[in-house]
């Protein structure tokens, strides 16, 4: 019996398999608001068989949008249109849902990847002023941030705590929290980035701080019966930032607190990183961190492969194995995975007579 096809529990949330949809950035929202694109996109993917899909970052206010095409959940009618996109999806799909939410920090403020992707300054009409830990730019391309006061802190945790309900009301599943990346709340954890000399800079555990508080914010406020999780950077891939030793005390800590599960990529913090990038070159990072917690571990990075999905399952490298760029390139590789591990997958009525003359169905 394939393992990657297995149920998994996340809190009181029980998967069908062990294969989730990670969140990926459509930038194709109107102030915030799902668009169409939404409902065609996350409608392709809910029909593929995988055990859970995660909404893309969500800003959680508008400047914490990475670009002005980045989906939001702060308002009536940013939850209103992500409410529409929802609703038909819902209606053909028994998938689970979860959001990702998140603040882009001083890696907001840019335009689309197709249109460069760059920074903007404040003064773009695409643009505005980006928040940081402290008054530190990306890069030598980008304008400065602003270094957060104390009341900016306590709006990102209430608008965190605000998103987390709406989010609720939409009957979504579960919340992941975006702490990677390089976006704001990695910023805070990383030594690169976080140069202040309060209680949220300088030693291991004030770094930790705002992403403890927003993970207790969060978890206190959104329906305790759905799981509450993180997504983090195990490294940053650069002497001196955040690292896996960082990691695992972080780990720690949330495992304390209750949360959920904990989904491992790395880098995205410095231009100046040097990522091995090969199969499996995250994996690693997620057994480490299982080895010290009792929550689920999800591992990601160019897991293309079936049997290669199968082994990181069945060697207990992690819980569970999270696509991205994969699943946009095979929107239905878990019917395939299914088909070549011998296992099965739900699908819609409509494609049961899709697969090939002579090869058997994975699909039910």
């Amino acid at each position: 019996m394939s393992q990657l096809f297995s149920p998994l529990n996340i809190g009181q949330l029980t998967l069908s398999n062990r294969i989730i949809i990670a969140p990926m950035c459509q930038y194709s929202a109107n102030n915030g608001a799902a668009s169409d694109w939404h409902k065609i996109h996350l409608g392709q993917l809910s029909l593929s068989g995988a055990g859970l899909l995660i909404l893309e970052a969500t800003a959680v206010n508008p400047e914490g949008r990475i670009s002005y095409g980045d989906l939001g959940l702060w308002d009536n009618e940013t939850q209103q249109a992500l409410g529409k996109s929802l609703k038909a999806v819902r209606h053909y799909s028994p998938m689970p849902i979860g959001i990702q939410l998140a603040h882009a920090g001083r890696k907001a403020s840019t335009e689309k990847p197709w249109d460069g992707g760059g920074a903007l300054s404040p003064t773009d009409e695409n643009g505005w002023q980006t928040l940081a830990p402290s008054a530190v730019a990306y890069d030598e391309n980008s304008p400065e941030p602003k270094a957060m006061s104390q009341s900016d802190i306590d709006s990102l945790i209430k608008d965190f705590v605000s998103a987390a309900k709406r989010a609720d009301e939409l009957g979504l599943d579960l919340i992941e929290l975006h702490g990677a990346h390089g976006y704001l709340l990695h910023q805070f954890l990383s030594p690169l980035s976080n140069k202040r000399d309060d209680e949220y800079g300088g030693s291991l555990q004030n770094r930790m701080r705002i992403v403890l508080e927003v993970f207790k914010a969060v978890r206190a406020e959104f329906n305790s019966n759905k799981p509450v999780g993180i997504r983090i950077s195990a490294t940053d891939w650069v002497e001196g930032g955040w690292d896996l030793e960082q990691s695992v005390a972080l780990a720690k800590a949330l495992d304390e607190l209750g949360c959920d599960f904990i989904h491992v990529s790395t880098a995205g913090l410095s231009p100046e990183q040097q990522i091995p990038v090969k199969p499996n070159f995250q994996v690693p990072f997620a057994t480490a961190i299982k080895e010290v917690v009792n929550m689920p571990v999800i591992a990601v990075g160019l897991i293309t492969q079936p049997q290669q999905a199968e082994d990181i399952i069945n060697e207990q490298q992690a819980d569970g194995v999270a696509l991205a760029r994969g699943i946009l390139y095979d929107p239905h590789w878990p019917w395939h995975a299914a088909a070549e591990l011998g296992a099965t997958v739900t699908a819609p009525k409509q494609y049961l007579r899709s697969s090939p003359h002579g090869k058997p169905s994975p699909i039910k």
